[in-house]
C-alpha cells in the first residue's frame, strides 16, 4: 500500500494506491480506516477500485453497505476511483448515482475528479 497526501482548498486528502486487495470485509475496512488515519491524519481518502474485493460490487452480498457505513461512522469520506461501466447491474448503477449525489462516498473515474470532490465537501 502506497499512501500520498495532497492538499487542495486547505483540505488534506490521502491517496492510497495498492496492487493488492485491501478491503474484503468490515474488519479489513476498519483496519484500513485506522491505518490511513493514523499514518496521515486524513479523514478523506481516495482508493483505487481494484483494492476492493469483487463481492463489494455485488450489492446482493450487502458487503458494500456494511463497509461504507463504517466510513460514515468514523467520519471518513471516501472516493473510489476506477471504471464502473464494466458493471451491468442496474441496482449498482443506481447506488453509485445516489452515492455521488451525497457528501461522504463517491465513485469517480479518476483521481483528479476525486480530489476536486473531496476538497469541497
Amino acid at each position: 500500500m502506497n499512501i500520498n497526501v495532497v492538499e487542495e482548498n486547505n483540505v488534506k486528502i490521502a491517496i492510497v494506491n495498492s496492487s493488492d486487495i485491501l478491503i474484503t470485509d468490515v474488519q479489513s475496512a476498519l483496519d484500513f480506516i485506522a491505518t490511513v488515519g493514523f499514518e496521515t491524519g486524513c479523514t478523506r481518502v481516495i482508493l483505487n477500485k481494484s483494492a476492493i474485493c469483487n463481492d463489494f460490487f455485488d450489492l446482493s452480498t450487502r458487503i458494500a453497505g456494511e463497509i461504507l457505513q463504517k466510513f460514515v461512522n468514523y467520519n471518513t469520506k471516501i472516493a473510489i476511483v476506477g471504471d464502473f461501466s464494466v458493471y451491468r447491474s442496474k441496482s449498482l448503477k443506481d447506488f453509485i448515482y445516489e452515492s455521488n449525489k451525497g457528501k461522504d462516498i463517491f465513485f469517480l473515474p479518476d483521481e483528479k475528479q476525486a480530489i476536486e470532490r473531496l476538497s469541497r465537501v
